[in-house]
């Protein structure tokens, strides 16, 4: 997981270097539940000072992404089937609108892109690099959120994925075996869907897609919660 890391330029402020890595990390499930964050050992990966560690670690805790520890570590939150559900009943909500907004939105550029992100996904999942398939399937949802012109939906929508990132790592943990074992397509057939309704320009087609999609990785992580 640290290997993924890099050095923090001196061209950005350190400390932002260390958040918007950390942030992107913890959004794509590269963290345990429950796994704990010593500021030390981050602070090696990034070749910092323990300062920006810290700091990085406290707004990520403001965004519920960590818990923070008395000693000053972070812990990434554990798992629950309550939890889950609490959060794909409010991803639903968030993007599903955000989807619908985009509809009318979208440029056929913009669908051809996205078509090229699935594409990619189900490639990465034909040479079983499940990581990758998790970034293009963030990379999917948010290129699609963001033709909704709505900043206010696109910060709570990744505020969600943040709290979510426990459970995509799960999935990379315990259905690795059938994700590699599937074609590709199982798990894109609802971002198809997604991408027939926007050529269609189907605000309420696109939002029902996305709300499937988020149904169905629910479906298959309930279980696990247990």
């Amino acid at each position: 997981m640290e290997s993924e890391f890099v050095p923090v330029s001196k061209r950005v402020t350190i400390q932002d270097g260390v958040y918007q890595q950390l942030r992107h990390a913890l959004m794509v499930g590269r963290f345990d539940p429950g796994q704990t964050l010593t500021i030390a050992s981050l602070a090696d990966t990034f070749g910092t000072s323990h300062m920006p560690v810290r700091e990085a670690l406290r707004r990520l805790a403001a965004e519920n992404a960590l818990e923070i520890a008395p000693n000053g570590s972070a812990r990434v939150p554990a798992i629950s089937k309550a939890r889950l559900d609490d959060l794909c009943r409010a991803r639903i909500a968030i993007e599903g609108l955000a989807a619908e907004l985009a509809a009318p939105n979208t440029s056929d550029a913009d669908i051809n892109a996205l078509e090229e992100l699935v594409k990619a996904h189900e490639t990465s999942s034909h040479e079983e690099s499940i990581y990758t398939m998790l970034v293009k399937n963030q990379e999917f949802h948010f290129t699609l959120y963001q033709g909704s012109g709505s900043e206010v939906l696109l910060q709570l929508a990744e505020s969600l994925w943040l709290r979510f990132g426990p459970y995509m790592r799960m999935l990379t943990r315990h259905l690795e075996p059938t994700l590699r074992s599937h074609e590709g397509e199982t798990y894109t057939r609802h971002h198809h869907d997604a991408i027939a309704a926007l050529r269609q320009r189907d605000g309420a087609g696109v939002r029902q897609a996305i709300s499937e999609d988020i149904k169905s990785t629910q479906t298959l992580l309930r279980p696990l919660c247990d």
